[in-house]
């Protein structure tokens, strides 16, 4: 009885385990120089710092290159630079390293506005989306350091990802909540110390991580699966001030390809063809503010009420397996003493 006690109970909990959410953890690399792709990193020592000779990259408005920094801006009013790889990126599968700087004179809430790290189609095009353009073919990650939106209860820094087709605009007013993806809070600005974010693309799912404590380690910023992204497009960064500013400075953008197995159909697919997209069981205009600084869903989905049920249900099988379990036990307890 015992042996057939412990098998139940063993295969309600297994039941349980794998009807549930399991996150996989995202494994960055350590920054293997055998996987580097010199042709889309910016390091130091900058070729032609100083001068507007740079082979691989190309910069613009406000920007200015140093020899141990590339500033986008300076901390000053209504700056806008840009810096931009020359070459298209034609790796399927890719990680990002960025070692940044955002500073400034400023106090709480009296600096801005941010830095964005791009992944498109388009290139060298000076627009309101911190220093670049809006309406942009491919993926955006947004370090936003002043909160437009007077109502918010999110904390900043607030970084934040965001695909776009051509079809969405970046909403300014609300710090771009409505076609945000996922996002985190992080004490980015104003360190000591040096401060890191790595985006990572991979069969499909994209992670962002931030290195900003002082720690030597990486902590889980985004994780969203689904993520569609084509072949041939350009790295990026740029950074924009208002009426509040500060020093934008880019210290290096590695980049490494991921020696990563794909389906063999996918061999058949022309990559370059692909058009930005994201496949969620919610819209990002579902997206409402938490105290904490994170996103959370708004209203509930079908496909969540469903998951939901499944789940109920799948519980209410585990509870009547371990009563019957405990119900039979009892019996076999009973019967000893007739």
């Amino acid at each position: 009885m015992a042996a057939g006690e412990g098998r139940l109970v063993a295969a309600a909990v297994l039941l349980l385990t794998l009807a549930g959410p399991r996150p996989v953890p995202a494994e960055l690399t350590d920054g293997n120089s055998e996987h580097l792709k010199r042709e889309h990193s910016l390091m130091k020592p900058y070729q032609g710092a100083g001068s507007a000779a740079m082979p691989l990259w190309d910069f613009q408005g406000s920007t200015m290159v140093t020899s141990q920094y590339v500033r986008l801006t300076p901390d000053e009013r209504s700056r806008e630079g840009s810096i931009w790889n020359r070459v298209p990126c034609f790796l399927k599968d890719w990680e990002l390293h960025v070692h940044f700087k955002i500073h400034g004179a400023g106090k709480k809430n009296l600096h801005g506005d941010g830095l964005a790290l791009w992944y498109t189609q388009e290139r060298l095009m000076p627009g309101p989306v911190f220093g670049s353009k809006d309406n942009f073919h491919g993926l955006a990650i947004f370090l936003d350091t002043y909160p437009n939106d007077e109502a918010t209860e999110r904390v900043f820094p607030y970084i934040s990802a965001m695909v776009n087709n051509g079809s969405l605009t970046y909403d300014h007013s609300k710090d771009g909540r409505w076609t945000e993806l996922a996002g985190c809070s992080a004490d980015l600005r104003n360190q000591n110390h040096d401060t890191f974010l790595a985006v990572r693309y991979s069969r499909g799912r994209l992670t962002v991580m931030t290195d900003v404590e002082d720690k030597n380690e990486w902590k889980n910023c985004i994780d969203i699966a689904g993520v569609q992204l084509p072949t041939g497009y350009f790295f990026g960064a740029s950074a924009g001030t208002g009426d509040l500013s500060d020093n934008h400075d880019i210290i290096s953008m590695k980049l490494f390809q991921l020696m990563v197995e794909h389906p063999v159909e996918d061999d058949t697919v022309d990559w370059t063809k692909i058009e930005p997209s994201v496949s969620l069981l919610k819209s990002p205009k579902d997206n409402v503010d938490d105290p904490t600084g994170n996103f959370r869903s708004g209203p509930l989905t079908g496909w969540k009420v469903f998951l939901l049920l499944l789940c109920a249900l799948l519980g209410i099988i585990v509870c009547a397996v371990v009563g019957a379990v405990v119900f039979q036990k009892r019996q076999e307890r009973n019967k000893r003493f007739y």
